[in-house]
């Protein structure tokens, strides 16, 4: 069980609300993911914009894997946080220049570029340095991920990447460039991914485009096919994704050439299912129409849900046992905006106020989305070996 008897306990003695990380958890993901990625030899970079958290990035550089950042404060966190400098890779569509000369001094595995400007711009940047920046190419490969249109990144219509009608000026680029070192092409369609055959229309398309490059003269050492793969948040309870059948597609149905690696940059997927939001109730108001518990958390701590309408499982830990009436209410927060709401007619045993309510599957894009709005105080982690 995520939550133990004597976790319950103690935490009615916490000030809430806070995160609460299960870091065995954590690592049974991160020793899953590992182990299914050594038998192909792919090579995995963990998102940091998922999760930033210090203890979840301790036990992550443990597991070997590599950093996938999208600034130049990720970069200096990952480096920070003992990640090899030569397992950064840095993505975004919008590095600054001084995003740029960080990661070139600090020597990164590679910028992941994503426009024929930026390709100019880091050049220029890693000329004056006296330096070489390593490349890969992100290219929008313009396949469906299937997800919600706000986390949809690989369609012709999205800011990302490189469109395929340009790749004969950036191939020109490369050849001009004595700065720059190529070294692969980088993809990345959306995030929150679940039906696994769109994984396969990747392929087909990262086939085409390294073909391509190759045909050009170039030589494709990496083919970055980034990340994505989601999880199950209506069942929350010790869920792992299943990281044998995502890798094997790749393995399956990638042309793979000798001596070319292929790298993923997972995020949710490693994190998503090990932390839960632990709040208390402060209100209950019950209506004619609506019934209404009000929470100590709200889109300050948990922005998902007021952004995209995310779903997360909403439980009442203080009546996990009890029977009898249960009440269907608006789980609302405390914040001035009528979108501060995590569920809307949730069905909870007849709540009071004082009760404890977690939100499961908080681990990605929770802390790390927090704010200060309404100079809310900034939210705790509490974490599973020190409640037990």
């Amino acid at each position: 069980m995520f939550f133990s008897t004597q976790n319950i306990t103690r935490f009615a003695k916490l000030e809430t609300p806070f995160y609460y990380y299960d870091l065995d958890l954590l690592q049974q993901t991160l020793e899953r993911c590992a182990g299914a990625a050594k038998v192909y030899n792919f090579h995995v970079h963990y998102a940091m914009k998922a999760n930033f958290n210090t203890r979840v990035l301790e036990r992550i550089r443990e597991a070997g894997l590599g950093a996938d950042c999208v600034s130049g404060g990720e970069v200096a966190r990952a480096v920070d946080s003992g990640f090899a400098n030569g397992q950064v890779v840095f993505a975004g569509v919008g590095k600054s220049d001084k995003e740029i000369n960080a990661a070139l001094d600090l020597d990164i595995f590679c910028f992941n570029v994503e426009s024929i400007q930026e390709l100019e711009v880091i050049n220029e940047l890693a000329a004056a340095r006296g330096r070489k920046a390593r490349v890969a190419i992100r290219i929008n490969p313009n396949v469906d991920a299937h997800t919600h249109h706000n986390i949809t990144t690989g369609l012709d219509e999205n800011k990302f990447g490189i469109n395929s009608w340009d790749l004969p000026v950036c191939a020109d680029m490369l050849k001009r460039c004595p700065a720059l070192e190529f070294v692969g092409i980088h993809f990345h369609i959306g995030s929150q991914i679940t039906n696994l055959d769109v994984y396969k229309n990747l392929c087909v398309r990262v086939n085409e485009f390294a073909t391509w490059f190759e045909e050009r003269g170039f030589v494709v050492k990496v083919l970055n096919v980034g990340g994505g793969l989601g999880i199950d948040y209506h069942n929350p309870e010790g869920q792992i994704p299943d990281f044998e059948a995502y890798f094997k597609i790749f393995h399956d149905f990638l042309s793979v050439r000798p001596n070319q690696e292929v790298h993923f940059e997972l995020g949710r997927a490693l994190v998503g299912q090990c932390a839960a939001m632990v709040s208390r109730v402060l209100y209950v108001k019950n209506g004619k129409k609506k019934n209404f518990v009000v929470l100590d958390a709200g889109m300050t701590e948990l922005m998902r849900p007021a952004l995209y309408q995310a779903y997360h499982q909403i439980e009442n830990l203080s009546r996990v046992d009890a029977g009898g009436t249960s009440v269907k209410y608006d789980v609302v927060g405390p914040i001035c905006e009528s979108t501060d709401c995590f569920g809307k007619e949730v069905e909870l045993p007849e709540s009071k106020r004082g009760d404890l309510i977690a939100l499961r599957s908080t681990g990605a894009y929770g802390e790390v989305m927090a704010s200060k709005y309404n100079l809310r105080d900034e939210i705790r982690s509490v974490y599973s070996d020190e409640v037990q």
